[in-house]
């Protein structure tokens, strides 16, 4: 079992922030955060970043953490002339090397979030609180402020903002369903008729509660139909009429689906 370090605050906000980030923050033994930002996009929105830099050995957490995992929090309240922050998590890896279940990026990692922006700009305030795990589990809190100008665009956080956003799932956008119906069964979840081209390995089912974790899923002889039990057995009532989003990976990258649970029809 990780054992969980007291939480550690750090605030260097008063520091002047460069064009288009603001300075390194250490944020744990070897890990340093900061934002970066880019130019306005043609559609009105901005992204700016959370950009940590983790050894390979070290952790922190997706948007669901998995069973171990610490939650992230992201407060944008004190922001001005930028709004309706949403965040743009990239593909997390599956982590079950503790012997448990973790969704966690290793090492280097961006996490986009993108803003409605007005022609002026304006300024990110944000408290981020985050997971980081190596030898120990470190709750970390850093202040950021960044103004935002679109004076001059930064080339070298425009590129690193569109990597991490390329590691970000879209909607299904293939001409045939992703999947069938989802039901529900005795132990979980099943999925029919899987697009061939998707990895069951990667699959990560999320209800809205990220208590309920489902288990990697079995894929019947044919390949047709795949089946999710709940972590831990837990009990399956109260899945039916539920939505669902499925997150997973494919060799063109990673997609989500967003579904409904139906009840069996057994």
């Amino acid at each position: 079992m990780l054992r969980l370090a007291p939480l550690l605050f750090v605030t260097l906000a008063a520091n002047p922030a460069l064009a288009g980030e603001t300075p390194w923050q250490d944020i744990a033994p070897g890990v340093k955060a900061r934002l970066i930002s880019a130019d306005k996009l043609s559609d009105g929105t901005t992204l700016v970043g959370l950009q940590i830099d983790m050894p390979a050995s070290t952790k922190t957490y997706w948007r669901i953490p998995g069973e171990t995992g610490i939650p992230a929090e992201f407060d944008f309240s004190g922001s001005t002339g930028l709004t309706s922050p949403t965040i743009d998590w990239p593909y997390p890896q599956i982590d079950r090397s503790q012997g448990y279940l973790d969704y966690v990026y290793y090492g280097p990692v961006v996490i986009p979030v993108r803003f409605t922006s007005g022609d002026a700009g304006g300024t990110i305030a944000a408290t981020i609180t985050l997971g980081v795990c190596s030898d120990i589990c470190v709750p970390a809190q850093a202040k950021f402020t960044l103004p935002v100008t679109f004076a001059k665009p930064d080339v070298g956080q425009s590129i690193r903002l569109d990597q991490a956003e390329a590691q970000t799932p879209i909607a299904w956008d293939k001409p045939t369903p992703a999947f069938g119906a989802i039901t529900s069964t005795a132990e979980g979840i099943a999925i029919a008729a899987p697009d061939p081209s998707i990895d069951p390995n990667s699959l990560i089912a999320d209800v809205g509660d990220p208590a309920i974790l489902f288990e990697t899923p079995q894929k019947s002889p044919d390949g047709n139909l795949w089946t999710a039990k709940l972590l831990g057995g837990a009990a399956t009532t109260g899945l039916e009429g539920r939505g669902i989003q499925l997150t997973f990976m494919t060799p063109s990258g990673p997609y989500t689906v967003d579904g409904r649970i139906a009840a069996s029809s057994h």
